[in-house]
């Protein structure tokens, strides 16, 4: 399980997160919604060690991880797929999975190269070509698959399906579910509502970078007040 406390981050004087808390079990979806500015991308970034923590805890199989170092912190067992994807766009396909390729722990199950492919064999086909000549969505499932072959037991998912078709993002979400039955923690950064509701355990909503909800799916869309105050764009 993730367990992020009391997560407090700013950037220079600028506060941006004040006092994130929340759990994601093994094995399971979380979604983030909030409009642009709520804090929901700084978060994953304080998670990481991109944007350092002032205070709070994300404590991942009991060890507590904030203030770590970002290298030290994915070779704890988080993965992170950010938005604007940071492939290197100079090596071919195969070079940018192979930097992320790392051995699963013990008794965890480890992600290949070829079942990815399989997966999106489009990529497969591409393999020798440089990343940077790849369209938005092959570049995305490019990033998720580097991620995933880094074998980690959390991923957190920045906007995966912004700019994709809908046959890549029906692909992207059979990769997710897949992760989901193997056991991983999944946090999600997602404005797809009708996706969000099919894929996600539980909901949150931040605004002015706190948690301004937490529930299920159900309880989320029954929750008219909620969606008007923090998501609706007057």
């Amino acid at each position: 399980m993730l367990n992020i406390t009391g997560l407090h981050a700013a950037y220079g004087n600028i506060k941006v997160l004040n006092g994130v808390s929340l759990s994601v079990p093994g094995g399971s979806i979380a979604t983030i919604l909030g409009r642009n500015g709520s804090g929901r991308s700084s978060t994953c970034k304080a998670v990481m060690g991109l944007l350092p923590p002032m205070a709070g805890e994300v404590v991942l199989n009991g060890v507590n991880l904030a203030g770590m170092p970002a290298h030290e912190i994915s070779r704890s067992g988080i993965g992170y797929v950010p938005e604007d994807r940071q492939i290197f766009r100079n090596l071919s396909v195969e070079e940018n999975l192979r930097i992320g390729m790392h051995p699963a722990k013990a008794g965890r199950p480890a992600w290949a190269m070829d079942e990815l492919y399989d997966v999106f064999p489009r990529l497969r086909e591409r393999r020798n070509i440089k990343a940077g000549f790849l369209s938005g969505g092959e570049q995305q499932m490019l990033t998720l698959f580097r991620t995933l072959l880094t074998n980690p037991e959390v991923m957190l998912i920045d906007e995966p399906t912004e700019g994709l078709a809908p046959k890549v993002v029906e692909a992207l979400a059979e990769v997710i579910l897949e992760m989901k039955r193997r056991g991983l923690a999944l946090l999600l950064l997602e404005q797809k509502l009708a996706m969000v509701m099919r894929l996600t355990d539980r909901v949150f909503v931040m605004g002015r970078g706190e948690i301004v909800f937490s529930g299920t799916v159900s309880e989320f869309q029954e929750n008219e007040a909620v969606r008007k105050t923090w998501l609706e764009v007057s």
